[in-house]
């Protein structure tokens, strides 16, 4: 489905064909439709099928309609800086055309940035995109006027729950009217998540399309190995995987420096990204990378949401996630706009199960590669197996040790 199907104003249409949108994704097909109907809306979808342009589009349709700039019209809710300085580029160039102002709002900036956030909550900014923390300081200062927000999104609501940010959601909400039209979009479905979506939407619509599992695209692949194994085969794959931009996961920011530190002095152009990092730092990284200056970036699951850069074609897990969903939020961040992409995972012995848990949400077993000879022995790939204690082995079924069973792998 093209975008023109969707009749939407003329200086907008200028601002998708000029950011290079030309076919809808199937998220787009089915939520534009509803939310321009007015309906609200709670949709699950996978990362990467183009859940931002389903709710902009729409809903800058409407405020160019409705021709009203003085206050704020929109507010999107997001879990990090990341995904809010993302989501405001996206509206600066499909707004391009058209008299919509916005203005992307975060915490970690300086007292600058603070001033303009206050002057464009103030005289109205017609989208405002935040991270909830960082809204509630200003709120609290009691200048802020929302009684004209038309429509309120919280984008990766399930990750803003994870975070914390329950109390800080309510506190927003509560400031809002009730006559809004309010779109939920999150990546899984938990209770919680239902019970939020019960207590803010009217009447909601329902759209689910390919729930937590990533793009058939991506080629996924798993080294099983030992930990001592993973900085000297990480370096391995990204000088012998051809790639024009790559993401090297890591669970713990102490790892991304290590590794960050240990890929330069191999000569390697890369950067890292983590929380100890100040802002103004990050945006340069990131700018680099987007650009293409810098080709490998080391991070923290901080960019898993927060990144959205058409080439990256390789990411490497250099651990394994502690849950399928972060899983699939690391690997989508390659293969995106019907491009291909490799995501490699390296497992130790003490993460197999972890990782065989995430198997299980995938619905299929990710390929073992066979690790280069160079590296030595690794270990068998054998999930919910444990070293047996003397005189006994381990049931997994019973989760004790039983005599019976000693001697024998499970």
């Amino acid at each position: 489905m093209h975008f023109s199907e969707f009749n939407f104003q003329p200086t907008l249409l200028e601002g998708i064909e000029s950011s290079g949108y030309q076919t809808a994704t199937p998220v787009q097909e089915q939520v534009i439709p509803l939310i321009m109907q007015g309906k609200d809306l709670i949709a699950s979808a996978q990362t990467g099928t183009g859940k931002t342009a389903a709710f902009l589009l729409p809903v800058m349709d409407k405020i160019i309609q409705n021709n009203n700039h003085s206050k704020v019209n929109a507010l999107v809710l997001v879990p990090t800086r990341e995904l809010a300085i993302q989501i405001g580029q996206v509206i600066e160039g499909l707004s391009y055309f058209t008299n919509i102002s916005s203005i992307a709002i975060y915490g970690g900036s300086d007292g600058q940035n603070f001033v303009a956030e206050k002057k464009a909550l103030q005289t109205g900014a017609d989208i405002v995109v935040c991270t909830p923390g960082r809204l509630l300081a200003h709120l609290k200062m009691g200048y802020v006027d929302f009684g004209g927000i038309q429509f309120l999104v919280l984008d990766e609501a399930d990750r803003m729950l994870d975070m914390g940010f329950q109390d800080d959601i309510n506190s927003i909400i509560a400031h809002i009217s009730t006559k809004r039209q309010t779109l939920l979009f999150s990546a899984t479905m938990p209770e919680k998540i239902r019970r939020l979506a019960r207590n803010i939407l009217q009447n909601p619509a329902e759209i689910n399309i390919a729930i937590s599992r990533p793009p058939e695209k991506i080629v996924q692949q798993a080294y099983v190995v030992y930990e001592p194994q993973k900085l000297p085969l990480v370096k391995h794959l990204l000088q012998s995987t051809p790639h024009r931009s790559a993401v090297v996961f890591c669970g713990r920011k102490q790892d991304v420096k290590q590794l960050a530190r240990e890929l330069q002095q191999a000569r390697m152009n890369v950067a890292e990204i983590h929380s100890d990092l100040e802002q103004t730092k990050r945006e340069e990284v990131l700018q680099g990378f987007t650009s293409g200056r810098i080709p490998i970036i080391i991070a923290t699951d901080i960019l898993s949401r927060g990144i959205d850069v058409d080439t990256i074609d390789l990411v490497i897990n250099y651990d394994v996630p502690n849950d399928g969903e972060d899983y699939v939020h690391r690997i989508g961040r390659t293969a995106r706009a019907e491009a291909d992409g490799i995501a490699i995972t390296l497992v130790s012995e003490k993460e197999q199960n972890k990782f065989a848990d995430i198997e299980a949400l995938l619905g299929k077993e990710v390929n073992k590669m066979v690790t280069p000879e160079q590296f030595g022995a690794t270990p068998a790939y054998q999930p919910n197996t444990r070293k047996p204690r003397s005189g006994g082995g381990f049931n997994p079924k019973k989760r004790k040790f039983d005599n019976r069973n000693a001697g024998k792998r499970k």
